[in-house]
C-alpha cells in the first residue's frame, strides 16, 4: 500500500536546507575558506537529494570528497552575526523553562508516533511509511519542535537556518560521522569480519555457556563502538559474527531484546571514546574545557557501571 509521508521527503527538506547552508557560506566572505567550506554542505546536500539516482562510483567519490575536504582543514567557521550576550540572556529570561518545549516534543511525537500511525490509512492510503514509521516520526517531531520555537520565540524561518549552519560548522566534519560510520559497519559485514570474530569467539571463549556468550556480545558490541566511534557501526558486525549464530541459534534468544540491550551496549562505547567526536570532543570544544578528554573521563564511570548492568539484563530477559 502506498503512503501519504515518506522517508524521501524528510530527505528531500534536509538536502534543500544544507543547499541554503551551503549558498549562505559562500556568501560569507569573513569565512577564510568559504568555497571549500560551502562545497563540503553542497556535497552532503546532493546526497540527501539525489543519493537513490547517483551511481555507486559517483556517490563513493562524493564520500571521498567529504572525508577529503573535511581531513585536509576545507571547512572553516565563518561569522553568523549572533546577538548580543544581553540580549540572548533576555530571551533566554522571558522564556525560561518553556525552551525546553521544542525538544520534548521531538521526543513525545517519535515515541508517539512509532506506536500510533504505523497502520493508520486515509483513503487507502497509508498515513505513514511503515518500514519507516520510527525516523519519519522522529523528522514530524523535528518539523513540530522547529515550528513551535519560531512561535516562542518570534523568529523567521531564515533564523533558524542561520542558526543551523552555526550550529554545523562549529560542529565541523565530525557532523556526518554517524552517517559515513553506519555505511563502515555494513563494509565490515560484506567484508566478512563478522565471520572473523565468530571463529575468534568460538575459538577461545566457551560459548555454550550463555552467560559468556552474552558478555561476549555486551563486551565487543561496546569495544567495536569505541573503535569505529558509532554503535550502528558496530551493531551489525557483532550481530553477524555473536548474536545471530550464537545468541540466537545456538541459545535461542529472543532478537528484540538482543537488538534492544546490543544497541545500549554499543551506547556504552560511545560514551567512553574520543572516535565519538560528536558527543564528546566537540562539546569539550564548545564548553572552551581545558581538557578536551574531559566529557570521556566524566561518563567513564556511568558507562562501565551501565554495561554491567546491561549484561545481567541481557541474560535474565532474553533467554
Amino acid at each position: 500500500m502506498n503512503a501519504l509521508l515518506k522517508l524521501d521527503q524528510l530527505f528531500l527538506l534536509t538536502g534543500i536546507a544544507l543547499v541554503i547552508v551551503a549558498v549562505l557560506t559562500w556568501r560569507d566572505r569573513s569565512n577564510p575558506r568559504r568555497w571549500s567550506s560551502g562545497l563540503f554542505w553542497a556535497l552532503w546536500a546532493l546526497i540527501y537529494l539525489a543519493g537513490d539516482m547517483l551511481p555507486p562510483v559517483v556517490s563513493g567519490l562524493i564520500v571521498v570528497m567529504l572525508a577529503a575536504l573535511g581531513g585536509l582543514g576545507g571547512v572553516s567557521l565563518g561569522k553568523h552575526g549572533q546577538r548580543e550576550v544581553s540580549e540572548r540572556q533576555a530571551s533566554a529570561a522571558r522564556l525560561g523553562n518553556r525552551l525546553f518545549l521544542p525538544i520534548l516534543a521531538i521526543t513525545v511525537l517519535a515515541l508517539v508516533g512509532t506506536l500510533t500511525l504505523k497502520d493508520v490509512s486515509l483513503g487507502g492510503w497509508l498515513l505513514v511509511e511503515s518500514k519507516n514509521v520510527t525516523l519519519i516520526s522522529v523528522g514530524l517531531g523535528a518539523l513540530v519542535g522547529l515550528a513551535s520555537a519560531l512561535w516562542m520565540t518570534r523568529e523567521t524561518p531564515m533564523q533558524a537556518l542561520r542558526e543551523s549552519r552555526r550550529l554545523l560548522e562549529t560542529m565541523g566534519p565530525a557532523v556526518i560521522l554517524p552517517q559515513m560510520l553506519a555505511t563502515l559497519g555494513l563494509l565490515f559485514t560484506d567484508a566478512g569480519v563478522g565471520k572473523a570474530v565468530a571463529h575468534l569467539t568460538t575459538s577461545y571463549i566457551p560459548v555454550d555457556n550463555a552467560l559468556y556468550a552474552v558478555a561476549a556480545y555486551a563486551l565487543g558490541m561496546a569495544l567495536f563502538t569505541m573503535v569505529m566511534g558509532n554503535a550502528f557501526a558496530a551493531f551489525p558486525v557483532m550481530t553477524a559474527g555473536i548474536g545471530i549464530p550464537i545468541l540466537l541459534g545456538m541459545h535461542h534468544g529472543n532478537p528484540a531484546v538482543m537488538a534492544a540491550i546490543g544497541m545500549f551496549c554499543g551506547y556504552c562505547g560511545t560514551l567512553m571514546t574520543p572516535m565519538a567526536a560528536n558527543f564528546n570532543i566537540i562539546p569539550a570544544a564548545l564548553l572552551e574545557l581545558k581538557d578536551k578528554n574531559g566529557v570521556i573521563r566524566a561518563q567513564l564511570p556511568t558507562a562501565l557501571m551501565l554495561l554491567a548492568v546491561n549484561i545481567v539484563l541481557l541474560k535474565l530477559l532474553m533467554f
